[in-house]
């Protein structure tokens, strides 16, 4: 975005020199993260009164709700073989709006097959959106600015996980659950209408002669580098890890002896808002150290909480639980920001393979974990996760490029 953001038109996302156009650029890139991705983390706050409406089990609703990132992942790998022909405005624009469709009907969807397909639904969208902003941010943005810009868009998604689960819960008990999804279907409209007014017109990113070519020419050039691969892998782990977390320490949380009721587990969502303020720092981060060694610092971070979980005391599980956050999506910006620096060409395409093996590692994580933790339980959870970020670390080594 450029100084004339501040008349909503937005041709390129350079770094304005003062600091209240820096700080503008950044909160306009934050809040079209958080309008991207607010559905997926907000109905997970209510789960308990989704289980209830449906006559359905715990488990059997809490798939239904993670449906969306198998729409996600799908979406991801389209998006990146037709990411050269795609307008980047009109596919974000379009993405939101279509959106809100899928989310209001889930207000009237009448059984759990009807709720699980509008979920998937909503996950396609989400992901076209997502995975185009940040083709457009990376396009768009100067190499000086695009850490920032990355990490500004990763912080909308933290923020989204804390106040969109907050939001879903209090309108769902004060309005209902249909008015709920109505809410958020608004909210949708309301990041397409932010999309209108804030992103200037853009041209496919197809370059001369490349008419002919075969969409998957970008997946081998991108595939055949090493340090994308080792990203893509970063980005499997890194949600593996991260849904292994705060899926089944929800399951700790209340059984002895921590004994969270109900609304003391709706307060645990606070344990993202650390998350929030120290993501935007992650640009800074890389700038300064390096990508290497700010995503070794990440991972250790969350390592370090990874221990805390174990323990049975309460402060100890939520500072652990704020630590795994914090390290998880400060990784999550520096890994994101990297591969749209080490693509070679059509970086859109290589954020919709990053995005796909991203939201793969969450479909595997809660399948693997969720395994491991009802037949061994907690602790054996908790190792593998840590072999999860133990394998990030590794396929760091791998990260050498221009910084």
């Amino acid at each position: 975005m450029t100084q004339a953001v501040s008349t909503m038109e937005m041709a390129r996302m350079e770094m304005p020199e003062h600091s209240s156009g820096v700080l503008l650029r950044s909160a306009v890139i934050c809040l079209t993260a958080f309008l991207t991705v607010v559905d997926l983390f907000a109905t997970q706050a209510i789960l308990p009164s989704l289980t209830r409406a449906y006559h359905v089990t715990p488990a059997a609703m809490g798939f239904a709700v993670n449906s969306s990132t198998i729409g996600m992942a799908v979406a991801g790998l389209v998006v990146s073989l037709f990411s050269q022909h795609i307008d980047r405005r009109l596919g974000i624009l379009m993405s939101l709006a279509l959106l809100s469709i899928p989310t209001a009907l889930l207000a009237i969807a009448p059984d759990l097959t009807t709720f699980t397909m509008l979920r998937i639904a909503q996950g396609l969208c989400m992901a076209s959106a997502f995975t185009l902003t940040l083709a457009y941010l990376g396009e768009e943005c100067s190499a000086a600015d695009a850490a920032g810009a990355f990490a500004a868009y990763i912080t909308g998604n933290v923020a989204s996980n804390l106040i969109g689960r907050l939001i879903s819960a209090a309108v769902a008990d004060h309005l209902g659950l249909a008015s709920n999804f109505y809410f958020f279907a608004a909210l949708n409209l309301a990041g397409a209408v932010l999309v209108y007014y804030t992103i200037a017109q853009t041209t496919p990113m197809l370059q001369m002669g490349s008419a002919a070519r075969s969409p998957f020419t970008a997946w081998i050039t991108h595939l055949r580098n090493p340090r994308l691969r080792a990203a893509f892998g970063i980005g499997f782990c890194i949600l593996f890890a991260f849904i292994g977390t705060f899926t089944y320490v929800n399951f700790v949380l209340v059984r002895p002896p921590l004994s969270l009721g109900p609304m003391e587990l709706g307060f645990v969502y606070f344990v993202f808002l650390p998350s929030v303020v120290t993501t935007l720092l992650a640009g800074r981060a890389v700038h300064r150290w390096g990508t290497r060694p700010t995503l070794w610092g990440s991972l250790a971070l969350a390592g370090v909480g990874m221990t805390l979980l174990l323990l049975p005391n309460l402060a100890a599980v939520l500072l652990g639980m704020v630590l795994i956050g914090v390290g998880t999506f400060f990784a999550q910006a520096t890994a994101t920001g990297f591969v749209s620096r080490a693509a070679t060409a059509d970086r859109g395409s290589a954020s919709g393979i990053y995005l796909a093996c991203y939201f793969a590692g969450g479909l595997v994580g809660t399948a693997i974990l969720g395994q491991v933790f009802d037949r061994i339980g907690w602790p054996a959870c908790v190792a593998g996760i840590a072999l999860s970020l133990g394998m990030a670390a590794v396929l760091a080594l791998r990260l050498k490029t221009a910084e």
